[in-house]
């Protein structure tokens, strides 16, 4: 999805149409699911998939009538037997498409485009909501707006403020559901409007504090689950790229201000296993200055201890500590590098889950 807002964004950066296709309701299982996006150029090229097969060759002809009529269009297909065996789903079902035109004037849309790119890229979330009822398209102006968790917005539904007003007011929940959908509002008219919404929430990074054994071994695990990975040491033999191709970022920082370089936010995880108590003691000092969702520290409860003492003596309170994951992982009997890695990402993926305790 990620390169598909960036392919968009090239698109209209070069002054050319496109059109935006999206799997607005999916019944029957497959790997490509509702929110799955196509991009579909004016030569016919395209970029991303929706399946393959029978469902892409609809696609690109209906987005033939977009491109025509400037208008978007709604595409239902119920594949079935040979239909099946030619796409990448699993069994056959019914999927609907909402195709929306792209053009390099629209403003608010490019406006949208650019950040749900920009936290895909670098963090954050948000929720992308479209109006899928194809008629209302061109009456009343854009119908596309991006909402931020703080309520601020990109974008409008111009003469709806009534749903708008109401999809403030569900953000929160809508935000947390983490999954996109059909939903419908009503407009000030008592009209029903059916609006496709979309959470857009990054892959959360996660900072590991210590370039050796362990963090070797976390990395590889931790991007197949969904983490974007930053590794930090102060040694260049051990903030080497080299060791860690999984990494998005490998920088060879001292710890000491270490946090200041970092883009730390509330949805940041953080692992701290350096080389030393006197390093993560100086790493996790910073690190409680943060709103990192997750902070973990390897070592011993003796090591803890003695970290947090000289912590508490440097004002930090027990409420602050309390936030901390030490000993780091899940309590599963690790004693291996491997073993460790496995227990820390468990951890890593129950408090993504929101299932994890603190301490």
């Amino acid at each position: 999805m990620e390169d598909t807002y960036s392919k968009a964004l090239e698109l209209v950066g070069k002054k050319q149409v496109g059109v935006l296709a999206t799997i607005i309701r999916l019944t029957g299982s497959g790997p490509r699911g509702v929110g799955t996006k196509f991009l579909v150029m004016e030569d016919g090229s395209y970029a991303g998939t929706i399946g393959g097969g029978l469902l892409e060759a609809e696609v690109l002809k209906k987005a033939k009538t977009v491109f025509a009529a400037g208008a978007p269009a709604r595409l239902s297909l119920t594949l079935m037997g040979k239909d099946v065996a030619e796409t990448d789903m699993i069994c056959g079902g019914d999927v609907e498409v909402f195709l929306e035109p792209l053009f390099p004037e629209d403003e608010g849309q490019i406006e949208i485009f650019k950040k749900c790119a920009e936290i895909q890229k670098h963090g954050g979330s948000g929720l992308l909501v479209t109006v899928v009822d194809a008629e209302r398209w061109g009456k009343e102006g854009s119908l596309k707006v991006f909402l931020e968790p703080n309520g601020e917005k990109i974008g409008g539904f111009a003469g709806m403020r009534t749903v708008e007003d109401d999809l403030c007011r569900t953000l929160t929940q809508l935000l947390e559901k983490r999954e996109p959908g059909i939903a419908f509002f009503e407009d000030h008219q008592g009209r029903p409007v059916e609006i496709f919404v979309e959470p857009v929430v990054s892959d959360p990074f996660l900072y590991i504090f210590g370039g050796g054994h362990v963090s070797s071994q976390i990395v590889p695990l931790a991007t197949k689950v969904g983490f974007k990975v930053v590794i930090i040491d102060d040694r260049p033999e051990f903030a080497d790229p080299r060791k860690f191709p999984d990494a998005v970022k490998v920088h060879q920082y001292a710890f000491e201000g270490v946090i200041e370089k970092i883009p730390v936010g509330e949805s940041s995880y953080i692992v701290i296993v350096t080389r030393g108590h006197i390093h993560d003691k100086t790493v996790l000092g910073q690190c409680l200055r943060t709103k990192a969702r997750y902070i973990g520290m390897i070592g011993s409860r003796r090591k803890k201890a003695m970290i947090y003492e000289k912590l508490l003596e440097e004002g930090f309170t027990r409420k602050d500590l309390d936030r901390v994951h030490a000993p780091i992982g899940l309590d599963i009997g690790a004693e291996t590098p491997e073993e460790i890695a496995v227990s820390i990402v468990a951890e890593l993926i129950q408090v993504r889950a929101g299932k994890g305790t603190r301490g």
